[in-house]
C-alpha cells in the first residue's frame, strides 16, 4: 500500500498511533529498537555507538566526527531500505525528511498540550508529575537538537509534514482511522518509475553507509549520488593505495550495479 512516517512530541500518543496503524493494516513497525538492531549487522560497535548518540544532543566534536557521518548514513540507508519494501510505519528518526519526495509516503506529526502529555507520561512510565515534566522537556529538547544536527531542519516545522494531529482534540482511535484512510487513498500515487527511483536511492545510500562504516577505511569526504539511473561515487582520498581500497570496497558493495568512480586526491 503506502508508507507512514510519524514524528511526535514525547507523550503525545504518537507511539500508540503507530502501533494502531501497523496492527490494522499489517504494516511493519520500525522504531528506534528495530533500527539499532539492524545497525548491529554493520558491527556491534555501531549499535553501541548509536545507542549513545540517538536522539541526544550531539556535541560539536561528534557532529564533525566520521562516526557521526557513519551513523547518519546508516540511518538513511535503513529508512530507505524499509521504504522500498513498502507497507511500513517508520517512527521518528527523520523519516519524513528522508522520504520527503515520495508521493505515497504520508508524513504526520502527533502533538498535544503539555498538560495532556504529562498525564499520559505519568501513567505510562509510572512517575510523578515533576519527573514526567522533566522527561517531556528533556526528551523533546534532545530530539530537537539531534534533528537539527542530523538534518539541518527544524523538528517541528509544519511545512515538513502532510498533517499534524493534536491528540487532545482527536482521540487516538480517530487519528488511526484517518491515517489508515489516507494511506489507502495514496496507493494510486505509486508507479513503476517512482518505485525504481526509490530502489536506486536505497542502493546509493547502502553503498555510502557501507563505505563510511567499513573498518579501518576511514573515509569522510565521500558520497554516492544518483544521476538518473546511474550511481556516482564522489569524494576525496589520501593517495593511490587509499583510492584502490575505497574503490574495491565500493564495487563489492555495489555488486552488479553500475558505479562510476570520481575520486580526487587530497590537496589536488
Amino acid at each position: 500500500m503506502s508508507i507512514l512516517t510519524i514524528s511526535r512530541e514525547y507523550g503525545s500518543g504518537g507511539r500508540e498511533v503507530g502501533h494502531g496503524v501497523a496492527e490494522r493494516l499489517n504494516y511493519d513497525y520500525i522504531d528506534k529498537e528495530q533500527i539499532l538492531l539492524e545497525m548491529r549487522a554493520h558491527g556491534k560497535q555501531w549499535e553501541k555507538w548509536a545507542q549513545g548518540l540517538d536522539e541526544h544532543a550531539p556535541t560539536i566534536w561528534e557532529r564533525f566526527d566520521w562516526s557521526f557521518r557513519g551513523f547518519g548514513a546508516l540511518l538513511r540507508s535503513i529508512i530507505l531500505e524499509h521504504a522500498v519494501r513498502d507497507d511500513v510505519v517508520i517512527m521518528g528518526r527523520g523519516g519524513h525528511i528522508v522520504l520527503a519526495d515520495i508521493p505515497y509516503a504520508y508524513r504526520i506529526r502527533v502533538v498535544a498540550p503539555l498538560k495532556s502529555r504529562l498525564e499520559r507520561i505519568m501513567i505510562r512510565e509510572s512517575v510523578d508529575y515533576d519527573t514526567a515534566r522533566w522527561l517531556a522537556e528533556k526528551t523533546d529538547k534532545d530530539r530537537r537538537q539531534f534533528f537539527k544536527a542530523m538534518f539541518g531542519s527544524n523538528w517541528s516545522s509544519a511545512k515538513d509534514y502532510d498533517r499534524i494531529f493534536d491528540s487532545e482534540k482527536k482521540p487516538i482511535e480517530t487519528i488511526v482511522d484517518s491515517v489508515c484512510e489516507t494511506l489507502f487513498n495514496l496507493q494510486h500515487k505509486k508507479n513503476p518509475d517512482i518505485e525504481a527511483s526509490l530502489r536506486v536511492r536505497s542502493a546509493a545510500a547502502k553503498i555510502e553507509a557501507g563505505l563510511l562504516t567499513y573498518p579501518f577505511l576511514f573515509v569522510n569526504a565521500i558520497e554516492v549520488v544518483v544521476d538518473g539511473k546511474d550511481l556516482i561515487l564522489k569524494g576525496v582520498v589520501r593517495d593511490p593505495n587509499h583510492r584502490k581500497r575505497v574503490e574495491d570496497v565500493a564495487r563489492r558493495l555495489a555488486g552488479d550495479l553500475p558505479l562510476t568512480i570520481n575520486l580526487k586526491y587530497r590537496g589536488v
